[in-house]
C-alpha cells in the first residue's frame, strides 16, 4: 500500500521561501501522479501543483505560478514543492496525494492516498 508522508512546513515571513517533501513508501510504490493539496481554515481544500512519475504532466494553480515549482526525484520516490514570494495567503495545510491510476490531475478526487499534512503559516 502506497504511504505518503510531507515534511518541510513552518513559519515563514511574506516573501520568504519553504520547500516541501513529499516522500513515498511502502508496496505500492509505482504511483503515477502525486498532487499537492492545501486548505486553510474555513476554505475548501484546493489544488496547488501536480506532477506525474515520469513528467510528463505538470500543472499550477493559477493563484502560484511563477512561485511555486514542482520537482521529482524518482530514485528517491520523493517530489519537492519549492515555494517563492510566498504570501499569507499561502498559508495552510499542505497534503501531498498520490494515485496508481492512469489519469493525472489536479482534483481531490484524483487521488486515492494522501499525506497526514504539513503546516504552512506565512507572516510577519
Amino acid at each position: 500500500q502506497l504511504q505518503l508522508a510531507e515534511s518541510g512546513g513552518g513559519l515563514v515571513q511574506p516573501g520568504g521561501s519553504l520547500t516541501l517533501s513529499c516522500a513515498a513508501s511502502g508496496f505500492g510504490l509505482d504511483w503515477t501522479c502525486i498532487g499537492w493539496f492545501r486548505q486553510a481554515p474555513g476554505k475548501e481544500r484546493e489544488g496547488v501543483s501536480g506532477t506525474s512519475r515520469r513528467g510528463g504532466w505538470i500543472d499550477y494553480a493559477e493563484s502560484v505560478k511563477g512561485r511555486f515549482t514542482i520537482s521529482r526525484d524518482n530514485d528517491k520516490n520523493t517530489v519537492y514543492l519549492q515555494m517563492n514570494s510566498l504570501k499569507p495567503e499561502d498559508s495552510g495545510t499542505y497534503y501531498c496525494a498520490g494515485t496508481t491510476g492512469n489519469h493525472c490531475a489536479l482534483t481531490s478526487y484524483t487521488y486515492d492516498t494522501w499525506g497526514q499534512g504539513t503546516q504552512v503559516t506565512v507572516s510577519s
